[in-house]
């Protein structure tokens, strides 16, 4: 195995690794000795933080799962690897944070680390961002606006691989990232078509 390939495998295992920190549960047992496992949706991500812990500490869970996300991308890019390991790093965060082996293969629902991934790949897209706020406020759904941000991320990366400002490796690696974050909404579909699922700000125990 050459220099180059083993440098692409370190990648993706950091990848995967910092992913898996489960900051969630991390900070809400040094800052509140709370197990955000144990309370509201389970999920370890920042939109359970918010309900469980306050704003606060969702806010650091939301940056530091968003920059887990990035750092395996940033680094493969400074280091000169191909689209397609890197693309590969990213899509081993997101895997991490969702099944995190240092909690048992639980975690969150992937869209703070996947975010920071795919702003890695493509920094324009931290614009769809505007798209997830304005849906929240519209609606008050997190997990809609979720949704809603994952696919339309796909399509602005296709229109810019299209456009020849993307590697098609990028596209790929962003179409597996929104997958999973629609797959692990699959509970807050089923909650916003039968009118059960919790609204933005509601206080979860």
């Amino acid at each position: 195995m050459g220099t180059q390939s083993t440098i692409a495998l370190i990648l993706v295992v950091v990848g995967y690794l910092s992913g898996a920190v489960p900051w969630g549960v991390v900070l809400g047992k040094v800052v509140r000795g709370e197990d955000l496992r144990s309370h509201g949706s389970g999920s370890t991500g920042a939109t359970n933080a918010l309900r469980v812990l306050g704003w606060r500490i969702s806010a650091a869970v939301f940056l530091l799962d968003f920059l887990k996300g990035m750092l395996p991308v940033v680094l493969g890019r400074a280091l000169g690897v191909d689209w397609w390991w890197i693309g590969l790093s990213g899509v081993a965060a997101v895997v991490g944070h969702c099944w995190s082996p240092f909690i048992k293969f639980r975690g969150g629902k992937g869209m703070a680390t996947g975010g920071g991934a795919v702003v890695g790949m493509f920094p324009w897209l931290i614009l769809i961002g505007l798209l997830t706020a304005a849906i929240t406020l519209l609606t008050r759904y997190v997990s809609l606006a979720s949704i809603l941000t994952a696919i339309g991320g796909v399509l602005i990366a296709l229109l810019a691989a299209w456009i020849g400002d993307l590697p098609w490796q990028a596209v790929l690696a962003t179409l597996a990232i929104s997958s999973i974050i629609v797959f692990k909404h699959h509970e807050n579909i089923g909650r916003l078509l039968n009118g059960t699922e919790r609204r933005f700000g509601e206080r979860a125990v």
